[in-house]
């Protein structure tokens, strides 16, 4: 006694087995290089005869290049053949292949056939060009240097197609080590190192902080080190930059912006600073290139001190080009930002005022 799904809604209750198969063609790429020293001697060897370059193997067959000094027939007269022949031509085998000339060294092409596609088989085991090259040009040619040249043969046999079953691999999970890191720290689980960042405490693994910043290192490991590395009081930073600086040591990348929408570009100017502080330069250099995207009338002065005291140069080109303007530089000025770059930095306001000077 059978069943069968009847109906839409018991359908979708039935197993449906499934399999597949796939049909693959594999190919096997080879070059030989037939190098021939002596054409000189050999030219005038007669119509007909030939020299030939060792056997190579490709995919368990064997196979020769021929070439004709003389030519190959007598509607040959006048040119050099070349020729390239299957030595075991048990069955059919399916190739691509290109033969052509090359100087001494292998890196001038004299000749320029393109790819052949032909099925050698016990009936037609032998495919080549009569009419190769000229003699006159092989005598000639400043590229052969006393007859010496190289016939370059680049061959490709095409397999018999072949099906197998198709398994479905097992696909490894992506990374996940940021969001390991990330919970690490927030966690705090094997924390060994306390900052107390204005009375904030931040809990953190000296391990991990040695290895992403030499400052951190020299701090909890080297002769320097604090006397207390258990607790350590962070002076010039605020806790939600240093909140931000922990977050780039364990996952090599920044917050997200949105939470400063009022004061990013403050945030990133404390955030260069206490990144150069803790020798973090890539940190460093993301912050110059997002305020390089936030410049503003209010705020380009400061960043302008931060670039200079901080010697992030393209950040400071940026700001100059920024200011150049002399419109800009008139509402620039009269902001409190300008009197503080004016007393702190009197040498790249004379770059400015150069800057100026060649725009207007």
């Amino acid at each position: 006694m059978t069943s069968k799904c009847k109906s839409t809604s018991v359908f979708k209750h039935c197993q449906l087995a499934k399999s597949s198969s796939r049909c693959l063609t594999d190919m096997v790429t080879v070059t030989h290089d037939f190098e021939v020293t002596n054409y000189r001697q050999l030219d005038g060897m007669g119509v007909g005869k030939f020299v030939s370059s060792s056997t190579f193997s490709v995919a368990g067959y064997d196979w020769t290049i021929r070439f004709f000094p003389d030519g190959s027939q007598g509607s040959s007269d006048g040119n050099a053949s070349a020729f390239f022949s299957h030595l075991s031509p048990a069955k059919d085998v399916r190739t691509q292949f290109t033969i052509n000339m090359l100087e001494k060294h292998g890196e001038i092409q004299i000749t320029s056939y393109d790819e052949i596609e032909r099925i050698f088989s016990p009936l037609s085991y032998s495919w080549g060009y009569p009419d190769f090259i000229k003699k006159s040009k092989l005598k000639s040619s400043p590229n052969i240097n006393n007859g010496y040249f190289t016939i370059r043969c680049v061959l490709t046999i095409i397999k018999e197609p072949r099906t197998e079953v198709k398994r479905t691999l097992v696909e490894a999970p992506g990374p996940n080590l940021h969001d390991h890191l990330v919970q690490m720290l927030k966690d705090g689980e094997g924390a060994d190192v306390t900052f107390n960042v204005c009375g904030q405490l931040f809990d953190a693994h000296r391990c991990l902080l040695a290895a992403r910043s030499p400052v951190f290192k020299a701090e909890l490991y080297g002769p320097m080190k604090e006397k207390t590395t258990q607790h350590i009081k962070i002076d010039g930073v605020a806790p939600p930059i240093f909140k931000e600086l922990l977050h780039f040591v364990y996952t090599d990348s920044m917050l997200d912006d949105e939470q400063y929408k009022e004061g990013r570009t403050a945030k990133l100017q404390h955030l260069l600073v206490a990144a150069d502080r803790y020798g973090l330069d890539k940190l460093r250099v993301l912050c110059e290139s997002k305020l390089c995207d936030c410049m503003d009338v209010e705020t380009i002065a400061t960043t302008l001190v931060l670039a200079e005291q901080h010697n992030c140069r393209d950040l400071k080109e940026a700001c100059i080009e920024f200011m150049a303007p002399r419109n800009v530089l008139q509402a620039v000025m009269a902001t409190d930002g300008f009197k503080h770059l004016v007393e702190s930095c009197p040498l790249v306001m004379k770059e400015l005022l150069g800057m100026v000077s060649r725009s207007g």
